[in-house]
């Protein structure tokens, strides 16, 4: 068992397919002096924002920066309706200042802008949130871009557990064993990692402390403990465990202590699941005879079922606001991604890959993350809720699997 960094083995590819209905057409101009730059900011920040389905990039070879005023004539005629612009230059202490200005095209109106002095290796961390402040500039809604995400890969016979920026790169390994490690998942805070480690021999539960790397054991009793989830105050996850016989859901401190079940029966029940307010569990339970999703009070007592298309319905996820469920179900022997309006019930699959796993919500609630076979291997996709635009995450090497997306970080 080691902790080690190697980003070069997650370094990724962003291919975005799909086409949406109301994108906001947005001009990215070089920056000046980018050219000398080990990060072309220009080009990370328009990914981003087409990742998001949001947005329609066009670069501009043209060097503008933030102090240049532009024709907002010609550059309107092109059909855009903003513009971003600004520069980029090395300071003597070694960092870079990065400085950039959002316009509005259509009212001609200078949007605002910020300047950064940065270390060398928060270049991309300040591409980020400069896309941060477009999206939210333009939509309203917060952006997503500087949030992280977890994953696993597995190569050889090597499992490692990553740490990445949301568009998969910049990836920092916080684990990495000979023994299997599955379910990871993001702390409210953003600033640990419940998982489950086999390198025991046996599925043990952590919780990680990803600056430190320091680490506790949450549940390690008699049998399997899986599938963790953090409560909405972190101060609690529940958990799977089967210590008094079948498969049952706990809940327990966070730091550690002892479980209260909050499942009595003879089936198997698993995979739970946090509504967000804290109100409610949601699980996956055998009880009607086959895989289904089921919801019931956080403290335990009577539980209803959510799902009831198809014989085989997993992996449920919960976007942040409550509105949406994304979960797995089994359609003529292929595993989906589906997609589920908690009020209205009704439900659609928004993939046409398979077999998909893991769905995971971004902090937004705009993005899905998932993992998906593609040509052979497992690889990370993100979609839109309705399906419409896709951007894939494309590993080199190793499979990749059991994403989760970060929450919301306060700079």
């Amino acid at each position: 068992m080691a902790l080690f960094t190697w980003p070069a083995l997650a370094q990724f590819r962003v291919e975005v397919s799909g086409v949406g209905l109301t994108q906001i057409p947005i001009a990215v101009a070089a920056m000046r002096g980018e050219q000398y730059s080990p990060q072309k900011i220009a080009s990370i920040v328009q990914a981003d924002l087409e990742r998001s389905g949001q947005f329609r990039g066009n670069a501009l070879n043209q060097a503008m920066d933030e102090l240049t005023r532009p024709d907002f004539s010609v550059l309107k005629q092109k059909g855009d309706e903003a513009l971003l612009t600004g520069s980029i230059s090395k300071l003597a202490d070694g960092r870079y200042d990065v400085r950039f200005r959002l316009w509005d095209l259509v009212r001609g109106q200078d949007l605002g802008g910020q300047s950064y002095a940065t270390p060398v290796a928060d270049l991309r961390l300040i591409a980020h949130r400069i896309s941060d402040f477009i999206y939210e500039k333009l939509t309203g809604e917060k952006g997503i871009f500087s949030t992280r995400i977890a994953y696993v890969t597995k190569l050889g016979g090597r499992f490692s557990l990553w740490v990445a920026d949301a568009d998969g790169e910049n990836a920092q390994a916080a684990l990495t064993s000979p023994e299997p490690i599955i379910s990871p998942n993001w702390s409210p805070s953003g600033h640990e990692l419940a998982y489950v480690s086999f390198e025991a021999r046996k599925p043990v539960v952590y919780v990680h402390d990803v600056a430190s790397g320091k680490r506790r054991v949450v549940a390690n009793f008699k049998g399997n403990n899986s599938s963790p989830a953090w409560s909405p105050d972190g101060r609690s996850l529940a958990v799977t465990l089967s210590r008094d016989g079948g498969s049952q859901i706990y809940l327990i401190p966070a730091q550690g202590g002892d479980p209260r079940r909050l499942t009595q029966t003879t089936s198997i029940d698993t995979e739970p699941l946090f509504y967000p307010d804290g109100s409610a569990l949601y699980f996956v339970s055998d009880r009607g005879g086959s895989p289904q999703i089921y919801r019931m009070p956080t403290m335990g007592g009577p539980a209803q079922r959510v799902t009831f298309s198809g014989t085989y319905n997993i992996s449920p996820a919960i976007s942040p606001d409550g509105r949406w469920m994304a979960y797995i179900s089994r359609i003529n022997g292929q595993f989906k991604l589906h997609v589920m309006d908690l009020k209205s019930e009704t439900t659609q699959f928004i993939t046409d890959t398979g077999p998909d796993e893991r769905p995971s919500f971004s902090p937004n609630g705009r993005l899905i993350v998932y993992s998906t076979l593609l040509q052979g291997r497992e690889a990370l996709m993100t979609s839109t809720v309705d399906g419409r635009i896709k951007a894939r995450l494309a590993g080199q090497n190793g499979d990749i699997r059991e994403p989760h997306w970060g929450p919301f970080l306060k700079h």
